[in-house]
């Protein structure tokens, strides 16, 4: 698990690991997640990558996956 921007900065932490049973989703991982770390944003609008590559939040996860949670990006030139 890799948190990055906001959510690393609303964890405390960069990665973590966590045990989940096979087929859980990145969705249900995140509501875990937020349960843990009860500071972590409640928007839905968060990218997730699974082993470097993008997936949907009902995707299914398996042993071994990096899952990494990425928040939108704001700002902008100015």
């Amino acid at each position: 698990m890799r948190f990055f921007a906001l959510y690393r900065e609303r964890a405390g932490v960069s990665q973590t690991e966590i045990e989940l049973p096979e087929g859980t989703t990145p969705e249900e991982l995140l509501i875990r997640l937020r349960s843990i770390y009860t500071s972590l944003p409640l928007s839905d609008s968060v990218l997730i990558a699974v082993n470097s590559e993008y997936v949907l939040p009902e995707a299914p996860l398996h042993e071994g996956d990096e899952v990494a949670f990425i928040p939108p990006v704001s700002g902008g030139v100015a």
